[in-house]
């Protein structure tokens, strides 16, 4: 019993003692508290003592600092954002574009007949300026262009279709013959050509004729089609072309009017030589044209070759198609030829037709059409590959002249452009606000009627509102503008 009792009071001595070690470490934890937060430095001035619930107080002075994001468009690379600006801007005019192409595919034959009347109204108004020099009215000098003009090419049609209509029957047995003769030569050539391989081409040719009878007399009937379009199309060229030669220039001013004020000056100057380049191209292709049609013409029928009249009459026509024209219009003569012939006359015939068009094209076409209009070749082949898929054959015969008449447009307006910043930039210059300093002259923007910068960087004059050059010597008259 004694031993129970001492164990007791011992233990009890223990708890007293750890009870007495545990409130010496809760005193020291809270004095350690008080210290800290003596050490925190007060609230700033001006902050709210009482904050509602929610508030999130300001970050202290001690915080370290955070740096702000950059900008979106710096972060961007420049090359980058340049592309993409580039790139917006060729999608809108890729859009404008295709509506345009659109346009013009719905009114197709208005667009094809209105520019075949620029082209021969371009070709008609010096002799319309001729005419009112001699004292003639302008509707009077108008009428009598544009009815001996058609006239003149009715006449030329004529004559070709009574050539092919009368020697229709000759030379349908010319061409037999012709192909009897090659057929022979074929056999006798070092080609070791067959009997059988010829009547297998034959009859494949007279298969794919029965197999597409349902296709050809379609075609037949479109063609009845395709002429009404065609005799519609030459109406409305003849009623623009006489309206082009006789209200030209109130046309073109009225056109004027529709172009923004600030852009009219630049437009003003650039029609000029729009209407000089068009000029030019259609003077000099009907003149090298001609040459061609009359060497080649008289070279086939020296030669023998049925037909030479008409052949020149088409070669004529199809020079009017850059490049292309040529090779097609030669082809046609050298298998007229061949059939009709035989393989030596038609070996001539090319010879021919390669020599004047290799003349045509170093020596004619660069003195005739010089610098007025001046096409890369691969321009030209592009222009008229593009011209033909868009609108056919009419749209490959307007591609060409299309295209040196926005060559020249763009240049204009580049050089103007140029001259008018110069202008300014001098303006500037002068003082601030306008005010010239004490001593120098003033610079001022060209007034209508004055010199202004042409294309060659050369001052030219360019009245606003008048499709034509200065009204000096004989510019007086082949400068009324037609359109």
């Amino acid at each position: 019993m004694s031993r129970a009792r001492g164990w007791a009071d011992r233990l009890g001595a223990g708890l007293t003692v750890v009870g007495q070690r545990l409130s010496e470490r809760r005193a020291a934890a809270e004095r350690a508290d008080e210290q800290h937060l003596s050490d925190v430095p007060d609230a700033p001035a001006g902050a709210p003592q009482d904050a509602p619930p929610g508030h999130v107080p300001p970050p202290p002075t001690y915080a370290p600092a955070v740096p702000p994001r950059p900008d979106p468009k710096a972060a961007v690379p420049w090359g980058m954002r340049v592309a993409a600006e580039a790139a917006w801007r060729l999608l809108i005019l890729a859009g404008a574009l295709w509506v345009v192409i659109k346009i013009i595919s719905a009114v197709q034959l208005v667009v094809l007949a209105f520019v075949a009347a620029l082209l021969i109204t371009a070709l008609m108004q010096p002799t319309v300026a001729r005419l009112r020099r001699i004292g003639l009215p302008r509707g009077l000098a108008a009428a009598l262009t544009a009815i001996s003009g058609f006239v003149v090419i009715g006449l030329v049609g004529w004559f070709v279709v009574w050539q092919v209509t009368e020697n229709l029957d000759n030379l349908s047995t010319q061409i037999q013959n012709g192909i009897d003769d090659l057929r022979n030569w074929l056999l006798n050539s070092p080609f070791h050509v067959t009997d059988k391989q010829i009547n297998d081409i034959a009859q494949s040719l007279r298969d794919a004729i029965g197999a597409n009878t349902d296709q050809i007399t379609s075609a037949g009937l479109e063609g009845v089609t395709v002429i009404v379009e065609a005799l519609t199309g030459i109406l409305l060229t003849v009623f623009s072309t006489l309206f082009l030669l006789y209200d030209g220039r109130r046309i073109w001013e009225w056109t004027l009017k529709l172009v923004p004020a600030p852009a009219r000056p630049g437009i003003a100057g650039a029609g000029p030589r729009a209407w000089r380049t068009l000029t030019a191209y259609v003077r000099g292709t009907v003149i090298v044209a001609l040459i061609d049609a009359i060497f080649i013409g008289l070279g086939i029928f020296f030669l023998g070759v049925p037909m030479a009249v008409p052949l020149a009459v088409f070669i004529f026509l199809f020079a009017f198609v850059p490049l292309v024209g040529a090779v097609v219009s030669g082809a046609l003569a050298v298998v007229v030829a061949l059939v009709t012939q035989g393989v030596f006359t038609a070996v001539m015939v090319l010879v021919v037709v390669l020599a004047v068009q290799q003349i045509e094209g170093h020596i004619l076409q660069p003195f005739i059409l010089g610098r007025a209009v001046r096409v890369h070749p691969l321009a030209v082949v592009l222009s008229v590959a593009a011209g033909g898929l868009v609108a056919g054959i009419g749209g490959a015969v307007v591609a060409v002249p299309l295209v040196a008449v926005t060559n020249t447009v763009v240049g204009y307006l580049r050089a103007y452009g140029q001259g008018t910043a110069l202008q300014r930039t001098a303006a500037g210059s002068t003082g601030e606000q306008g005010h010239p300093e004490p001593g120098t002259p003033a610079v001022t923007g060209p007034a209508p009627g004055t010199a202004t910068l042409g294309t060659a960087g050369v001052a030219s004059t360019t009245p606003a509102g008048a499709l034509g050059t200065a009204d000096t010597g004989e510019s007086r008259g082949t400068q009324d503008k037609g359109a």
